[in-house]
């Protein structure tokens, strides 16, 4: 009877350990599931903020370019006392531009430019924390199955080792920095 209530608690202990062991690889798939997801969403707030900052720096530089080139032509189509004149009034304007922009430092054209490199550094450290994050829960899943007496439930199950985090060329282009 001693014999029967033993193997009766040894079976019950092993049925009890690879239900917890099959459980136990269940979290740790779901982990892996949860920080996949986590690099797409860093992936789409890469492309939306950059590609957004992008266009403002793009258009704001296009009409930097637009208003010197118009001033600079406007110039050169002047006799000489026309440019006096204009320069004077150039001078005038500069001045209420430089008290505005005293006034409103966030004005300033290199704001734009600082806020797409900070941009840039914020989404790339969140990208980077993300696959961290994935490929730690990968290790800990690969190990899970790997070691012994898991590995034993792990080959019954027929799991298998996950790959570590490689992206998609797609994914691993960076967006286009160009002011063209």
């Amino acid at each position: 009877m001693e014999i029967i209530l033993a193997a009766g608690a040894a079976v019950l202990l092993a049925v009890y350990w690879a239900v917890s062991t099959s459980n136990h690889f269940r979290r740790i798939l779901i982990k892996i599931e949860e920080a996949d997801s986590g690099i797409e969403v860093a992936l789409t707030k890469r492309y939306d903020t950059l590609t957004k900052l992008l266009a403002v720096c793009k258009n704001y530089a296009k009409y930097e370019v637009e208003t010197l080139t118009a001033v600079v032509r406007l110039r050169q189509s002047m006799p000489a006392a026309e440019k006096a004149a204009a320069s004077q009034q150039m001078d005038e304007i500069l001045r209420r531009v430089n008290i505005i922009a005293e006034a409103y430092p966030e004005l300033k054209t290199s704001e734009n430019y600082i806020n797409l490199q900070n941009a840039i550094a914020d989404v790339e450290d969140h990208l980077q924390a993300a696959r961290r994050v994935y490929n730690m829960n990968v290790s800990s899943y690969n190990q899970a199955i790997a070691v012994f007496p898991a590995s034993i439930v792990a080959g019954l199950q027929h799991r298998t080792p996950w790959d570590f985090f490689a992206a998609e060329n797609s994914k691993k282009d960076d967006v286009a920095m160009n002011f063209d």
